[in-house]
């Protein structure tokens, strides 16, 4: 081998040997965070909310116990209460989460604004750090409690011997959209929206209108509604006007 061709073979080493990387190794610290920064629901969301923080290393033998703040312009016991202790979150031994459980409270006022429920993690035990990293990801996470119509929200809407699960929205809490009164009323699972009027004394009014997945020559109706001021419940008497004799359908919505 020449001295040109052993050249050649050197610095084809060097450039394999300068492609070479050197393997990065998590060092810790492990951390806990939240695992989600911001969530939004309308405080006519029913079901709880669950907020997680989870371990960022190895599950534990031990409980790990945490410390959380609480700020924000939400109010606890008007706009949301939280499950268990507030301030407190624990994840279980040999798991990797806990949980934060946080119920809305909906005192609708037809004012729509909303408020933030700030959480943000305080203490933990020896081992761990707050958040992720050197610039603390996650170490924050903030609820927007968005609020609602008076009417607005989730309903069990009922129909003779029938149920279905439905909801009440508006942009202006007079104006309103069920997302479906085909509860048991027609031989077809397709929804059919309906668009009511609040006039703001416990009366619905159901304004003329047309139903679109129904036959143009059978798609008008027009009724009229009640609304119970202390359990929000509503009924509908929904007037079928191209069907003959105009039979009637009595629909229940019921908050859910």
């Amino acid at each position: 081998m020449n001295r040109i061709q052993t050249l050649c073979w050197f610095l084809i080493l060097v450039a394999f040997a300068g492609c070479e990387t050197t393997p990065i190794i998590f060092s810790g610290p492990y951390f806990v965070r939240f695992t989600e920064a911001v969530e939004s629901r309308k405080e006519s969301y029913s079901k709880p909310i669950q907020i997680e923080v989870h371990n960022g290393g190895p599950a534990r033998d031990q409980d790990i116990n945490i410390t959380y703040n609480i700020s924000g312009d939400a109010r606890e016991g008007v706009d949301y209460t939280i499950t268990g202790t507030p301030g407190q979150v624990t994840i279980p031994a040999g798991e990797y989460f806990g949980i934060i459980e946080v119920q809305l409270i909906n005192n609708a006022n037809n004012i729509i604004r909303s408020q933030d429920l700030i959480l943000t993690l305080h203490t933990v035990g020896t081992g761990l750090q707050i958040g992720q990293g050197q610039s603390a990801i996650g170490k924050a996470f903030t609820l927007t409690i968005v609020d609602d119509c008076i009417l607005g929200g989730s309903y069990i809407g009922v129909q003779g011997s029938v149920t279905s699960d439905v909801s009440v929205t508006s942009s202006d809490c007079e104006a309103y959209t069920l997302s479906n009164w085909n509860i048991g009323v027609f031989n077809t699972t397709l929804e059919m929206d309906l668009h009511f009027i609040d006039n703001g004394d416990n009366t619905i009014t159901i304004p003329q209108q047309e139903e679109e997945v129904l036959d143009p020559t059978l798609a008008t109706i027009i009724g009229t509604g009640v609304v119970d001021p202390l359990t929000r419940k509503i009924i509908l008497t929904i007037t079928l006007v191209d069907f003959d004799n105009q039979p009637e359908v009595i629909l229940t919505l019921n908050p859910d």
